[in-house]
């Protein structure tokens, strides 16, 4: 395995938000739901499972936190953050900065960057995460 290839890969697309990011930003935004969790990773009260297919439901009114799957289908994930803040929902999105990315410049140079100085530490790791991250606002347009 080449090195490169060890340091992007990973046995899961998920990566548990480390809870101190978490709270800065819920207490500056009040997160309403978090739409990319699981119950034991879950920081809101309300949540969507992968069961629940976040991506086919509206999130219309709500301020949403999300931390997708960081894998090849990040780029829906995003997309769909962008879509629902023109429908009214605000979404705060942790995601890795991946500055070469079509969906990067289609949508997330459309919000409020935030670079994250340093890794990550995500979940129970011992390591900072082997890839930049950015906080990714965008605000709800009212309607």
């Amino acid at each position: 395995m080449s090195l490169n290839r060890a340091l992007f890969t990973s046995r899961s697309a998920t990566w548990e938000t480390p809870d101190a990011a978490y709270s800065e930003l819920d207490a500056e935004y009040g997160f309403t739901i978090d739409v990319c969790a699981e119950p034991h990773t879950s920081k809101c009260k309300r949540y969507y499972t992968k069961e629940d297919d976040a991506l086919g439901r509206s999130w219309a009114g709500e301020v949403c936190w999300m931390n997708p799957p960081y894998g090849r289908q990040i780029g829906r994930w995003v997309r769909k953050a962008y879509e629902e803040s023109q429908g009214g929902a605000t979404v705060v999105c942790l995601i890795p900065s991946r500055t070469d990315t079509a969906w990067w410049h289609d949508y997330v140079m459309r919000g409020e960057v935030y670079v994250i100085r340093g890794r990550l530490r995500f979940g129970d790791a011992t390591n900072g995460a082997p890839f930049p991250s950015a906080v990714v606002v965008f605000k709800g347009v009212q309607l």
